[in-house]
């Protein structure tokens, strides 16, 4: 029976929502992408409207269950996109778009907010060094910018809290997808008093906190009939899409971490007990228990489709060679870019700095240079932060990390992954899934379904890896030699 039963990962990400079923070795039996729009009223200001979340999310998975028997679908796990939240009022009305985690506009309210509560506590209750990219500053921006709609919130939704508030009818989240609110007390798994009443807040406005891979409801019958799933379907705490990546990547131990080349780049080392240090964030892993030590830089694939269309004002729905040229320039030149550098801060820094008016740079500029150069100084200075960051997580939890399991858009640069493993040292995995996150929230499903006793054994039963990439030694001798000059680009800038 288990051979023909099938789970769902549904992968609720920024600007698209993907339904994926998987079978219990983790092979993709079905598949669905619904776009998922994203307004920017202002600069720096992003919002969507929440229901575009449930129209996406319901049309990919009646997708998917035109696809195959819907009776063959036991269970359905979450992966969300992190920081992005939708208030609502006491019956379930929108009160305002929700504020996605690439808007700004609360940067102000983060030194005073935190200053109140304790720049240390917060870190230490949280996971999380002051950053605007918690959710709890966004709360502190509308409070101080929006207070009739604040006082009128009843419910406050993460991505996986609505979702699954639209499946089931039930008001709950899982608590790896509740702390990157920056509103969790990170060891009790419990809502912070301490930082709730900063707000003026209670618990009861906030969805009930779940172990991932717990059962969250069945399916409701409006859910049922928007979506073709069959009523008996339940529905499963996964998690954050970042910590459902590292799941989906195998990424369990701290011997493997896992490496999302996308929008941001984010990698996290898996640390068995809760630990924190301005070295990285803490996040809760989508697992019985354990955090993911994780590393974020904003301006990642970011960074490249900025060069490609503010500096060199191409357009690749016009120019589809564009990416393909930049790459064959950029291969051509030697490691190191004849001098040239670039420090990938157009976005702040998170760790371990932690300066969110920190500015890129190219530094070494010459008249010989050309796009080539500065293309590749992209890639290569962003492989420097990912060294950079990783000896500071290494350092700190005392462990090594051999291995880096890739996934996301970036990896379809082979050049990009060759550098990566050159300067950092680290074998590059290619997973056999490129779809991670929604395979994590998949293993979270089938977890829930009593397919695996463990995620441990979900994650080795479902997972595979496709092929590997080794430094190259004479690259990594000259990036060892470069490397040093790359630590002390933001100190000299900063003064």
């Amino acid at each position: 029976m288990l051979q023909q039963q099938l789970v769902i990962g549904l992968d609720c990400s920024t600007t698209a929502t993907k339904a994926i079923a998987f079978d219990a070795s983790g092979r993709i039996v079905a598949q669905a992408h619904e776009p998922l729009p994203l307004a920017s009223p202002r600069p720096h200001h992003y919002e969507q409207d929440a229901e575009d979340w449930w129209r996406s999310a319901s049309h990919a998975l009646a997708e998917v269950t035109r696809q195959v028997d819907p009776l063959r679908i036991v269970a359905l796990g979450i992966a969300n996109q992190r920081e992005t939240f939708v208030p609502l009022d006491a019956s379930g009305i929108v009160l305002r778009p929700a504020i996605v985690w690439l808007d700004e506009r609360c940067k102000d309210e983060v030194e005073p907010f935190a200053r109140a509560i304790g720049k240390k506590k917060i870190h230490r209750i949280t996971g999380k060094p002051p950053d605007y990219a918690p959710v709890v500053y966004r709360l502190a921006w509308m409070k101080k910018h929006e207070p009739e709609r604040f006082r009128k919130i009843g419910m406050i939704c993460d991505v996986h809290a609505y979702i699954a508030w639209k499946l089931t009818g039930a008001f709950k989240t899982s608590w790896a997808s509740a702390d990157p609110l920056g509103l969790l007390n990170m060891k009790t798994k419990r809502w912070s008093s301490a930082i709730l009443d900063a707000l003026r807040l209670r618990e009861h406005q906030l969805p009930a906190v779940c172990m991932p891979g717990s059962v969250l409801g069945r399916l409701g019958e409006q859910a049922s009939r928007e979506t073709g799933l069959n009523g008996q379907v339940i529905v499963v705490a996964g998690g954050g899409d970042g910590q459902c990546a590292g799941l989906g990547s195998n990424a369990l131990s701290t011997r493997r971490a896992y490496l999302n080349l996308g929008t941001a780049v984010v990698a996290g080392v898996y640390a068995p007990d809760y630990t924190v240090d301005t070295a990285y964030r803490t996040m809760c892993a989508c697992a019985e228990g354990g955090y993911y030590c994780e590393c974020s830089l904003r301006a990642g694939t970011f960074a490249i489709d900025w060069f490609v269309r503010r500096i060199l004002g191409a357009d690749p729905a016009r120019d589809r060679d564009i990416y393909r040229k930049l790459e064959e320039e950029a291969r051509e030149i030697e490691a190191g870019c004849d001098g040239l550098m670039f420090l990938p801060y157009l976005c702040g820094v998170m760790n371990p700095h932690w300066d969110m008016y920190a500015r890129g740079a190219f530094v070494g500029l010459a008249a010989s240079h050309h796009r080539g150069h500065m293309y590749r100084s992209i890639l290569e200075g962003i492989a420097f932060e990912q060294r950079f960051a990783l000896d500071a997580v290494e350092r700190s939890l005392d462990v090594h990390v051999r291995e880096l399991a890739a996934i996301g858009g970036g990896t379809s640069s082979a050049l990009w992954c060759q550098i990566l493993a050159d300067v950092t040292g680290r074998t590059i995995l290619f997973p056999s899934s490129a779809e991670a996150s929604a395979l994590g929230a998949a293993i979270a499903a089938a977890v829930g379904a009593g397919w695996y006793p463990t995620f441990p054994s979900a994650a080795k039963g479902m997972t595979g890896i496709a092929r590997t990439m080794k430094p190259d030694l004479r690259r990594r001798r000259q990036y060892q030699r470069l490397f040093p000059a790359y630590e002390r680009l933001y100190p000299s800038l900063d003064n």
